[in-house]
């Protein structure tokens, strides 16, 4: 288990309970270092101080707000610290919500573990563990840490409290100019899409693994050990950019899916796709289309004999 992060307590009411937060989550990417292609020498990034030309340690850097073009404010982390903020050494509950109310697009990826510190956080920490898990609500609290406040979201996963961060009201853009115009959907399209909802619908995606991740170690692995690194994977991929009719593609992504998961296919119900309705006839069609009839009229009419006139 990683070092804990922060320690403080979680604010429950009049209850209180020692916890330290530790990371939930880690970083399993591969990372790079800035190098000199030429001689492969590693490239770092030193601090310079402007004033005095230098570079100068971790220890001489601090914080400095821009009030203006020319003047910055010193802010210390004792400042910091003292700051009378209720949140600075406590996880404060404000409020409890329906797990289902909460927009996904708050949730800023951060996660974190709530570990009880000490006996006496024991039964408060179950208390409050065991309430959550048995209705679907989530608790709302905030946290002052890394010079900041947080939204975090407090939830229950197999017995121990998670704090997810959430995004605040004015971090988060109105997506309405980015909506498309509403295209003409038909019910049935509509219908197939839900039964390749239907096809694709999984509880657990425990599964899945880093398949960009693998491939790029497999080739620092193989560049380290002087081979050659694996030839890219060819496939039946279909072309990007191929237009297809839309109920084909998804009746033919329904039969995948459903092969995928061993299920008959011929069990899913295949909707005929619409033909198209005959264009209605313009003016200056039914105009082209009478036109031979009055010639073909005209020359019958010239080959009939002129009729007499009485009295002649």
């Amino acid at each position: 288990m990683p070092r804990p992060l922060w320690s403080g307590a979680i604010s429950f009411g009049l209850v209180t309970i020692p916890v330290k937060l530790v990371s939930a989550t880690e970083d399993r990417s591969v990372h790079f270092h800035q190098v000199h292609t030429e001689d492969m020498g590693r490239v770092r990034v030193r601090k310079y101080c402007e004033a005095e030309d230098r570079e100068v340690s971790a220890g001489e850097i601090g914080k400095g707000f821009e009030v203006s073009k020319d003047t910055l404010v010193a802010v210390t982390d004792a400042e910091l610290e003292a700051m009378p903020l209720p949140t600075a050494k406590a996880i404060e509950i404000v409020s409890f919500e329906p797990a289902a109310s909460i927009d996904p697009v708050r949730l800023s990826g951060d996660s974190y573990f709530l570990q009880g510190d000490g006996q006496v956080a024991a039964k408060p920490y179950a208390l409050i563990a065991k309430a959550l898990a048995r209705n679907t609500k989530v608790a709302i609290a905030k946290l002052a840490w890394h010079g900041r406040e947080r939204l975090v979201l407090l939830r229950v996963r197999d017995g121990v409290l998670v704090a997810h961060v959430l995004k605040w009201d004015d971090e988060i853009r109105d997506p309405a100019e980015l909506a498309p115009k509403e295209p003409e959907v038909t019910d049935s399209e509509i219908d197939e899409a839900v039964h390749l909802i239907d096809s694709m619908t999984t509880e657990d995606i425990s599964g899945y693994r880093d398949t960009y991740r693998e491939a790029l170690e497999a080739v620092i692995e193989a560049k380290a050990e002087g081979r050659r690194p694996p030839e890219p994977r060819t496939g039946d991929e279909e072309q990007a950019g191929q237009v297809l009719d839309l109920m084909a593609a998804l009746q033919e992504s329904v039969r995948k899916a459903q092969s995928a998961r061993g299920e008959d296919s011929r069990d899913a119900e295949i909707h005929k796709i619409p033909e198209s309705k005959p264009k209605k006839k313009t003016a200056a069609t039914k105009a082209t289309k009478k036109a031979p009839a009055k010639k073909a009229a005209k020359k019958t009419a010239t080959a009939k004999k002129p009729a007499r006139r009485r009295g002649a």
